[in-house]
């Protein structure tokens, strides 16, 4: 049985294969990956970058091809407001912490991103919505006070490794040691709202001072 040039064996037709990319095609892929993706700068031209090594460069008129600037087409798009890495960062790192996760995990989120480290800094989360994230994290995953209770009278090796357990997975998380050993060995919540309250009124407080200026 015959086959056409353009069909498998299996019955499926090849994919037709992408032009070679210039200038406007190039314009074109950019305005619509920052249209449909929160993106940083770096993580764009890493994109833009892949497309050119997947689809080549387009020839001239005369047969030849020039360099894209892929770096001036990334900074005309920072400079039009279609890519923001501070909102990035800040959109990011809020979605990161509503989930339970760490400055750490969100520094880390941000620097795999391309994100500098000043803007890493500045939307960083502060003291307090760190320890609510922490907070969070112990309800979801029943850790502490907020999950079954470990059995005082069960081996001291086991209360020990059940311990540990937990305090792996909050690190693993992003959170802080003295933040994790905090909420593990709490024995109330109330002692759990208080350190919590605290961290929030040295926020308002610094918030105050700042406005004051």
């Amino acid at each position: 049985m015959n086959l056409s040039s353009t069909s498998r064996k299996d019955g499926g037709r090849k994919p037709a294969k992408r032009k070679p990319l210039d200038e406007v095609a190039l314009r074109d892929l950019a305005l619509s990956y920052a249209a449909r993706f929160a993106t940083t700068g770096a993580k764009l031209e890493a994109y833009l970058a892949r497309k050119i090594r997947e689809r080549g460069v387009a020839e001239d008129e005369d047969g030849r091809t020039r360099d894209l600037d892929v770096a001036g087409l990334v900074n005309r798009l920072i400079e039009l407001g279609y890519v923001d890495d501070d909102a990035y960062a800040r959109s990011r790192s809020r979605d990161l912490t509503s989930r339970g996760y760490g400055k750490r995990r969100v520094e880390q989120a941000l620097w795999a991103a391309g994100v500098d480290e000043k803007v890493r800094a500045d939307n960083a989360p502060g003291k307090a919505e760190g320890r609510r994230a922490a907070i969070l994290l112990a309800r979801k995953r029943g850790f502490g006070l907020f999950g079954r209770k470990i059995d005082p009278e069960s081996p001291v090796d086991e209360q020990r490794a059940a311990k540990e357990k937990q305090i792996a997975a909050m690190l693993r998380a992003g959170h802080d040691f003295d933040a994790v050993r905090f909420i593990i060995n709490a024995s109330a919540t109330s002692e759990i709202d208080e350190w919590l309250a605290e961290a929030e009124a040295d926020e308002a407080d610094n918030q105050e001072g700042f406005g004051s200026w």
